[in-house]
């Protein structure tokens, strides 16, 4: 009898905790450098079933690719208090104003506290026309966020 109410409880938390669970994050940020200032909203789908995570700049989704390279979210986490942000684009070779840049990679790691709208991004260029003018190497820049709407269910019809 015991184990048939351990099942019993087990089950209606887990409904509960699925019913509680979020899908959607969106926040305004705001990067700054300098005497230059970025805004941009962010929208965050986490993964659920078949669909994986994904994110979106002013609804642009950052999973793209064409003949110049392509760019996928590798991996959107929950780490209470954080969400962590995996992002790799690889870029083909290209020549710009008569200018020749060889192929290259950026990997940014995103962590972004939602409670105190901190933004760091960490973000390893090698090569390509990103590592000819920002440098390669690791950069590190922090911009802040914040929620523009409560965290949400999206409910399939």
């Amino acid at each position: 009898m015991n184990l048939f109410k351990i099942l019993l409880y087990l089950c209606l938390y887990s409904i509960s905790a699925s019913a509680w669970s979020i899908d959607v994050m969106e926040f305004h940020c705001s990067r700054k450098e300098k005497d230059f200032t970025e805004e941009y909203d962010m929208k965050i789908t986490l993964a659920s079933g078949s669909q994986k995570a994904k994110v979106y700049l002013d609804d642009r989704d950052l999973d793209q690719s064409d003949a110049y390279g392509n760019q996928m979210v590798k991996s959107v986490t929950m780490a209470r208090p954080n969400i962590l942000i995996l992002i790799e684009a690889n870029f083909e070779p290209e020549k710009i104003m008569d200018v020749a840049y060889p192929a290259g990679t950026v990997t940014t790691q995103i962590t972004l506290d939602p409670i105190t709208g901190k933004l760091k991004k960490v973000e390893k260029i090698q090569g390509g026309i990103l590592g000819a003018t920002i440098g390669n190497g690791t950069h590190v820049s922090e911009e802040s966020c914040a929620l523009t709407k409560m965290p949400y269910r999206v409910t399939s019809k």
